[in-house]
């Protein structure tokens, strides 16, 4: 299994990413054991997003932000004639990935890296320009610095190739007593719903000519987005 660490483009970069693992590792270093059996309640819509990647054999496929590396796993037994790629900036829940990826057997088919998704470089860490699929699962409500995360991910998705994201919403369907109670519990662990996703988006897909598809299940609980590049 591949594991390699990212370094920034610059000095600043490289301090603000070191002090976002501080801060993630300082987080998990004790939900990493039960963060799969908790998050599984209110995570709503990860297993729709990986039925939704459908890599084609030989396609490379990137999560950014992943975790224990459930999803991975996932995706991975699910596509066995795709590879698949993951990063984190808490090097405390790559090791949790570590340990399931060669529980599950899957170490020669899935690489690690720890890594700044503001200031990923897939070349420099898989030797991998681009992806055909590169996707987020409820990690850009945790990265202060989103719009520069989205970036990153899209210069790394190959031409005709996607990227994919589910995440909190804007909960527009819920009461308004509910969606505050929940904002207030998600800012306890960091979490920011992006409710200007759509937008940065949709600017984003206009000036390179892709398209984009946005919905909002569970009465805006969730937002899921997928944008497609053309070849």
């Amino acid at each position: 299994m591949l594991e390699r660490s990212a370094a920034g483009p610059d000095r600043m970069g490289a301090r603000v990413a070191a002090d976002a693992a501080h801060r993630m590792d300082r987080m998990y270093r004790h939900q990493r054991h039960v963060y799969d059996l908790t998050r599984k309640y209110y995570l709503l819509g990860r297993d729709g997003l990986i039925r939704d990647l459908a890599p084609a054999p030989g396609h490379r496929v990137l999560e950014i932000g992943c975790g224990t590396g459930r999803n991975l796993v996932r995706a991975a037994r699910r596509y066995p004639a795709a590879r698949f790629f993951g990063v984190d900036v808490s090097g405390e829940m790559l090791a949790s990935a570590a340990r399931g990826v060669a529980r599950a057997g899957l170490a020669s088919r899935i690489g690690l890296a720890r890594a700044d998704a503001t200031l990923l470089d897939p070349a420099a860490v898989f030797g991998e320009p681009a992806f055909e699929r590169v996707y987020f699962s409820y990690t850009l409500s945790m990265i202060p610095d989103w719009e520069a995360a989205l970036d990153r991910a899209l210069a790394a998705v190959a031409p005709g190739g996607e990227l994919q994201i589910v995440d909190f919403g804007a909960q527009e369907g819920l009461p308004a007593a509910a969606r505050r109670a929940l904002r207030r519990w998600l800012a306890l662990f960091d979490v920011t719903p992006r409710d200007r996703l759509e937008e940065h988006l949709a600017a984003s897909a206009a000036t390179i000519g892709a398209t984009l598809s946005v919905t909002r299940p569970y009465r805006g609980y969730s937002q899921r987005a997928v944008l497609r590049t053309t070849c």
